[in-house]
Formats: structure tokens, C-alpha cells, sequence
């Protein structure tokens, strides 16, 4: 099939070039993000490869179908991007790729848990210029500290078993209970009482009508004081503002974040030769107890090959006129 890949780098075009040798689809890529004023470039492709910040509204969707585009295939998990319903109407079938490396995503939420616990920031710029002073860059053990997993899933119980090896304690929140989860000895709680409890806040769960804004002014309130929150799921599940006047009274005592709700404007771009005009990211920026990264959490070799495997099966899927089990449907 002609796939058009929008949003695409060049990591995009090596892992899925080296993927579509068992494939022997046309491949074609484009650096612009699909949306409503860029639809023209996908005219002549039946399906058309979007990440997650390609813009698959009603106008942009009502314009590719009526180019000739049959299916959209979605380069990751999440797709709240994309309007289901619009889609099952005009006969696009929309597919994702619900899991990749579970594990590149667990590591990175750890890893960021560490930069913030041990300053390893701070800690390697003093180095760098010749400052060797400890002071500023106090830490604490996780062993013994009690770390709330937000969503159990494949990701989530990931990093409960590499917070398992830390030694923490741990309390889980989700929907539905994870068996592997109660093995590892986590205590499934409220969310109320996770927040409360826990010195370690860490979200792994799909952005929703119902998780949106799930960390917001009240839930801060509730947490113990100078608990860390990180997030590597998805920046719609925090209230940046929130978090922020949390930071600024003490209350929140770090915050790690691999995504923010805004950054379709600011990531997957180099914006370092001019000035960002978001003043809420820039203030976040601003505090030395924040580390932010630029939604890289999935980025390793494995996962890279997992999801051009993946969403290249799902397009033989649907050239061949198989079921999917990776094809979304609009929600009743």
C-alpha cells in the first residue's frame, strides 16, 4: 500500500525503512504535521502514518477521505487525537499501536525520579566547571519509601517491579486490579489515599475524559508534603498550573515530567534560536526541583523497531481484509 508518514524524522524513516523489507510497502515521508491546512499531501495515499501530535479532527478527516484515504494508522498508543466517531462514519479505519517497549517508558520515569532525588543535573554541571561542593545536592534512599503507581498496566507494572527492586513500598490505583501487581505485593488503594501516602507519584495511564486534569489543585492538596510526582504517560492528566502553585508553597516537593499538555506547539521541534512564547512551560522551566524532557520516554532502539513492525502488520491487516485486534472504535 502508499503509506504517507506526517511528523516524520529521520529515525521515523530508518526504523521503518529497515521494517518494510518483510513488507514492500511505498513508503513516503513528510517532516509536516497532518492537519487541516496540510491534508493536500495526502491526497493519492490510502493510508496515511500520523504521531501523536497530527491534528485527525472532523475537517482534516472529511478532507483525506474524500482524497481517497481508506485507514490511518496511528505510530503509538494513544489516540485521543483522533476523532473515532468522524472516522466510522466516512469508513476510515483507524489502527494503533497499543505497546511498544513497555520498558523504554518505565526506565525513563526511574530515571527521572533519580535526576530529581540525587540532582544529577546540578551535580553534572558542577562538575563540568570544576565545582566539587556537595552542598545543594542532598538526596534520599528510596528503599523504605512508599512509591503510588497511577495505572497498572503493561508500563505500570514495569515500573513497580524496578521500584520493587528499590526496596519501596508500594500502593497501586486502577480500574481494574493487576494480579501481577498484588504479587509483587502492591496494595491497590483509592486515589485519594495514594496521594496521600505516597512519598513517590507516579502516572502510567491513558489520557480520558476521566483521567483529564486527574492532578489538579485539590488532589494537590492531599498530598504529603514534598512527595514527587512524575508523569510519562500523558500531559493532559496534569494541571500544569496546579503543579505549579503547588511547587511555589512547598507542597509539591519535585516534579519530573517527560510531557506537558501543550506541547504540540514546543516538542519534536528545535525552538533554541528563538523565544518560547508559552510563559506557564517557561515558568515550570524556572524551578530547580523540575526536570522536563521532551516526550523521549519511548525513545530506544527497541521500541523504535516495535512500532514500525507493528504498525506495518497493521497495515498488512488491512490490505489483506484481515481483522485487526490493534483497530480502534469509536467508544459507545
Amino acid at each position: 500500500m502508499k503509506i504517507a508518514f506526517f511528523s516524520a524524522k529521520p529515525y521515523d524513516q530508518i526504523s521503518f525503512t529497515a521494517a518494510n523489507e518483510h513488507h514492500q510497502h511505498e513508503l513516503v515521508f513528510f517532516e509536516a504535521r497532518l492537519n487541516a491546512t496540510t491534508v493536500a499531501l495526502a491526497e493519492g495515499f490510502s493510508v496515511v502514518c500520523v504521531f501523536i501530535n497530527d491534528e485527525l479532527n472532523e475537517a482534516t478527516l472529511r478532507a483525506i477521505a474524500g482524497t481517497g484515504t481508506k485507514a490511518i494508522a496511528l505510530r503509538c498508543a494513544g489516540f485521543n487525537n483522533v476523532d473515532l466517531p468522524v472516522a466510522a462514519e466516512l469508513g476510515l479505519t483507524v489502527v494503533r499501536v497499543p505497546a511498544y517497549s513497555p520498558y523504554a517508558v518505565a526506565e525513563h520515569a526511574v530515571g527521572l525520579i533519580l535526576s530529581l532525588n540525587r540532582k544529577l543535573y546540578r551535580a553534572y554541571n558542577r562538575v563540568r566547571d570544576d565545582n566539587f561542593e556537595l552542598n545543594g545536592l542532598l538526596g534520599f534512599d528510596i528503599y523504605g519509601k512508599t512509591v503510588g503507581v497511577v495505572g497498572t498496566g503493561k508500563i505500570g507494572l514495569c515500573f513497580a517491579q524496578i521500584m520493587k527492586g528499590f526496596g519501596a513500598n508500594l500502593l497501586a490505583y486502577d480500574v481494574y486490579e493487576n494480579p501481577e501487581c498484588l504479587e509483587l505485593g502492591a496494595v491497590y488503594v483509592s486515589l485519594h489515599d495514594l496521594m496521600a501516602q505516597s512519598d513517590i507519584i507516579s502516572l502510567h495511564c491513558p489520557l480520558l475524559p476521566a483521567t483529564y486534569y486527574m492532578i489538579n489543585a485539590a488532589s494537590l492538596q492531599i498530598v504529603k508534603p514534598g512527595a514527587m510526582l512524575i508523569n510519562t504517560s500523558r500531559g493532559g492528566l496534569v494541571d500544569t498550573r496546579a503543579v505549579i502553585d503547588a511547587l511555589k508553597s512547598g507542597q509539591l516537593g519535585y516534579f519530573g515530567s517527560d510531557v506537558y499538555e501543550e506541547e504540540e506547539k514546543l516538542f519534536f521541534q528545535d525552538h533554541s534560536d528563538r523565544i518560547i512564547q508559552d510563559e506557564t512551560f517557561q515558568l515550570l522551566q524556572s524551578f530547580p526541583n523540575v526536570v522536563m524532557t521532551a516526550h523521549q520516554a519511548f525513545f530506544t532502539r527497541e521500541a523504535l523497531a516495535n512500532i514500525a513492525a507493528t504498525t506495518l502488520t497493521n497495515i498488512d491487516d488491512i490490505e489483506a481484509g484481515r481483522e485487526c485486534a490493534n483497530q480502534l472504535q469509536p467508544q459507545p
